[in-house]
């Protein structure tokens, strides 16, 4: 499998194309710079590896320590982790409740610290618009985190039927025949 350090260069190697491509069908720089941030951070922070103490993994320093239970909840190269689209939404998700979690602790303390009179309702009203108001922008988000995690994925690809292809030549794209178990009769 190509190293961290191979990943990484070829998100920032793709980068420019991915940039290309983006103001062509956008023609909009702030969408492409949404779908580069996306792009950037799934390459770099978000990738399929956070499943192992990868270069991305660590690159979280002091909070690392949130994608353990990820860590030990989901088996490497799982299509949970390395499949196209559940990879992304599932480590989304899980990113987004710890930031959920942090933000209602941190609001409840600023709350009761400050005396602001914030309910909950104020700020499920805000958070509500926010996602009405900019639905493209988070659309060109998303866009941008599965174009990342999908680079990972075609890399990996790409250097597992290189390595295939390399040992077993053209056989290595051959279906292989099935191995059948043999039954043990059943002497009485």
């Amino acid at each position: 499998m190509p190293s961290g350090r191979t990943h990484d260069r070829l998100t920032l190697w793709t980068l420019p194309a991915i940039a290309g491509l983006s103001l062509a069908l956008t023609h909009s720089s702030r969408l492409t710079l949404i779908v580069c941030v996306g792009f950037l951070f799934s390459g770099l922070m978000l990738g399929p590896d956070l499943d192992i103490h990868s270069v991305q993994f660590k690159r979280w320093g002091w909070f690392r320590w949130i994608w353990l239970p990820y860590r030990h909840s989901i088996r490497h190269r799982s299509p949970l982790s390395h499949g196209p689209i559940t990879g992304t939404v599932i480590r989304v998700v899980y990113l987004v409740a710890w930031l959920g979690l942090i933000a209602v602790i941190s609001l409840s303390l600023t709350n009761e610290i400050w005396q602001l009179g914030w309910t909950w309702r104020d700020m499920g009203g805000f958070i509500g618009r926010l996602l009405r108001q900019h639905v493209t922008d988070w659309l060109a988000l998303v866009i941008g985190l599965e174009i990342g995690a999908l680079s990972h994925y075609a890399t990996d690809w790409g250097f597992s039927t290189y390595k295939q292809f390399s040992k077993k030549g053209i056989k290595a794209f051959r279906p292989q025949p099935s191995k059948k178990r043999k039954r043990r009769s059943s002497r009485k």
